[in-house]
């Protein structure tokens, strides 16, 4: 079978006084195409150090990650930031928006980066946000908005251009939970249309949306839970956004 995402052998360890903390310790993990597998874990276990990794953005000390069918030990630094700029979507713990720029602003860039004429891309931005309740503040800058409307805009941007590998760090945590029901929508329903991803959470209520969760303690692995539809999804009392406006240059 052929991965999406195949880490396999992860070891990483961090500096504590005077001996290493390990932080991972020979993890391997796989994603199928069409798959999202939430990580779980209390703090401290890893989750966030190996979400790094995979997206090459951290080389573990020992290990292999092949995603995007490129081996991240083997490419340099530019092959990292292309496979990112032109296969990931990525939202962090804390929105990594750009903050000389709009939120509508945020969003049009993945679309640009992927060939689509700016003009248009700040358009399909903007119905974007419109469709999620932020067209009132499209043209804030990240400074201006909420915290709450910085992350929304972030998960907006990170599946606007749909990227078929999406990384997100605790993506609601600014939330409040009917906002972060449709967020989790959103990523579920770009899963479903082709794309895999890796969920790292505290949130049971949104690891439910997700194929498989994986359960690391110590940085090891200590559970696979297989499938976690059986929990049901959440309901929202929002409405969903099944699909983005496209971005083949359709106005």
């Amino acid at each position: 079978m052929s991965y999406a995402i195949e880490a396999s052998g992860i070891t990483h360890t961090f500096p504590d006084g005077q001996s290493p903390r390990v932080v991972l310790d020979s993890v391997d993990l796989r994603v199928a195409p069409g798959e999202l597998v939430a990580i779980m874990g209390p703090s401290g276990s890893g989750k966030s150090t190996l979400l790094n990794i995979v997206a090459g953005l951290l080389e573990p000390e020992a290990g292999n990650v092949l995603v995007a069918d490129t081996l991240l030990r083997s490419a340099t630094t530019a092959e990292r930031t292309i496979l990112r700029r032109q296969a990931f979507g990525i939202v962090f713990q804390r929105n990594n928006l750009v903050d000389a720029l709009t939120l509508e602003e945020n969003v049009a860039l993945p679309l640009e980066l992927n060939g689509i004429n700016p003009r248009i891309a700040l358009k399909q931005a903007r119905l974007i946000l419109d469709d999620q309740g932020l067209g009132d503040v499209a043209r804030l800058f990240p400074a201006q908005a909420s915290g709450g409307q910085r992350q929304l805009t972030a998960v907006l941007a990170a599946l606007s251009s749909k990227r078929h590998i999406l990384l997100a760090d605790e993506p609601t945590g600014a939330l409040d939970t009917a906002s972060g029901d449709e967020v989790m929508r959103l990523i579920r329903n770009h899963i479903d249309a082709g794309a895999s991803g890796l969920l790292v959470t505290h949130s049971a209520r949104d690891a439910a949306w997700a194929d498989r969760v994986v359960y690391l303690q110590d940085g090891a692995i200590s559970s696979d839970t297989g499938s976690s539809h059986s929990f049901g999804f959440p309901t929202s009392t929002q409405s969903s956004l099944s699909d983005f406006p496209t971005t083949d240059g359709t106005p």
